[in-house]
């Protein structure tokens, strides 16, 4: 990390490349310009190392071996744990519980807390910028148990629109929402959400998985219930993410899955539960991938991440404008346009190129971002199209590959010459 003229942390873009393998690659001529993060980001050598490092050195298994490597194996996993914990800001790391990804982690909360504590005739209340994540294990509960889903709508511009917010709440025994969304980048005032929903007497569920890579998180300062994110959005590897809960509601909470490590007690007669984090985590967990996850919140760590959210507000204002002076009504950007409300997901569509063919010609330039609906097909319906092309910008992106897209875009215009 450098520091500007001014004195704010701002992040050395070519070393931060340099840490990354995949990015060194050179692409049928091109380099790869990676504008997919939001789906899943690179991983830098260092967390490459450390999972490697595990299955050489003490590849064994957690919490069951009273031998050498085994307890390592044990200290590198909870070391992992306190580790997230840190950096989310959480009380104690027994509230931090590891799962498979951030869609795991809200289907935890909905088949534990919501299948104990919802019944039929209640209302729960989401948001239009929900990715599928946070809105079918709900819907798939709502069918078994016969409660009403309520939704917060969003504006022109892609923000929440909170003017019936206590209407909508009335009632209601959960607000679930994205902290940030994963179409339109859009930032959601989450503590203010948190306030009026314990107003309401609601819990507050929150998918953080777009939001923890990129902004400094405090679940305690948000106020919040229940908060997920997930490993390989944030520079770790696939296969491993977490569900933060409140201590007294996960204790209240039975069990997800029964097995090996969630019990203190089994007999013929039945079974006594062990403690948290255990309790919701039966079997062999991902214990090289958790290692990496920790290996990865050392990096971001070390880069800092107030200096990681001022790197992608300028970027992203860099990326806004350029597009606009390059592209000028050919290109139609959602979400909301001033970067310090909002990520570095920029989804746009082209004229009248179909997203996939707009990204299939920006791959011919080395350039990868997402076309589809993103997982978030009611928000497509509400934005009035079936899909768009994604680029989403992280710490080893810089003002060249914002050129490099635009350029790219150039030759879909020259291609399909509408």
């Amino acid at each position: 990390m450098v520091m500007t003229p001014s004195g704010n942390p701002m992040l050395d873009v070519a070393a931060i490349k340099a840490d990354f393998p995949l990015l060194q690659q050179v692409y049928e001529g091109n380099r790869i310009v990676y504008l997919d993060s939001a789906s899943s980001s690179q991983k830098p050598r260092v967390v490459l190392d450390a999972m490697t490092e595990y299955y050489e050195t003490i590849n064994a298994n957690v919490h069951r071996g009273a031998y050498r490597i085994s307890d390592l194996a044990t200290r590198h996993m909870e070391a992992a744990r306190s580790k997230v914990a840190r950096f989310i800001g959480a009380p104690s790391s027994n509230e931090c519980i590891f799962v498979r990804n951030g869609t795991e982690a809200i289907n935890l909360v909905a088949r534990t807390w919501g299948k104990t504590n919802l019944k039929s005739g209640d209302a729960i209340v989401l948001t239009e910028l929900e990715h599928h994540a946070n809105i079918v294990p709900w819907q798939m509960l709502a069918q078994e148990i016969g409660f009403t889903i309520r939704w917060i709508p969003i504006t022109d511009d892609g923000q929440l629109d909170l003017s019936e917010l206590d209407r909508l709440l009335d009632g209601a025994k959960m607000l679930a929402v994205s902290a940030m969304s994963n179409v339109l980048g859009t930032i959601t005032p989450v503590r203010l959400l948190a306030d009026a929903a314990h107003a309401a007497g609601a819990i507050i569920v929150v998918d953080g998985s777009q939001y923890v890579p990129h902004l400094p998180t405090d679940v305690v300062a948000l106020d919040v219930d229940f908060f997920a994110f997930t490993g390989h959005k944030m520079c770790g590897p696939t296969g491993i993410g977490v569900l933060w809960g409140r201590a007294e509601l996960l204790e209240a909470m039975p069990p997800f899955l029964g097995g090996g490590s969630m019990i203190l007690k089994v007999t013929k007669e039945g079974f006594t539960t062990n403690e948290i984090p255990h309790k919701f985590e039966a079997g062999t967990p991902a214990i090289a991938e958790t290692i990496g996850l920790g290996a990865a919140i050392d990096y971001l760590d070390d880069l800092g991440m107030e200096a990681v959210r001022a790197h992608e507000v300028s970027l992203t204002a860099y990326a806004l404008r350029t597009l606009h002076q390059r592209h000028g009504d050919k290109i139609h950007i959602f979400g909301p346009s001033e970067p310090a409300i909002r990520g570095g997901v920029i989804s746009f569509t082209f004229g009248n190129v179909h997203p996939h063919d707009v990204a299939q010609v920006l791959d011919q330039k080395g350039v990868c971002v997402r076309a589809g609906h993103h997982c978030a097909k009611p928000l497509m319906v509400q934005l009035g199209v079936n899909s768009t092309s994604r680029a989403s910008l992280y710490i080893y992106n810089d003002e060249s590959d914002v050129d490099t897209l635009a350029d790219a875009l150039d030759d879909a215009d020259s291609m399909f010459a509408f």
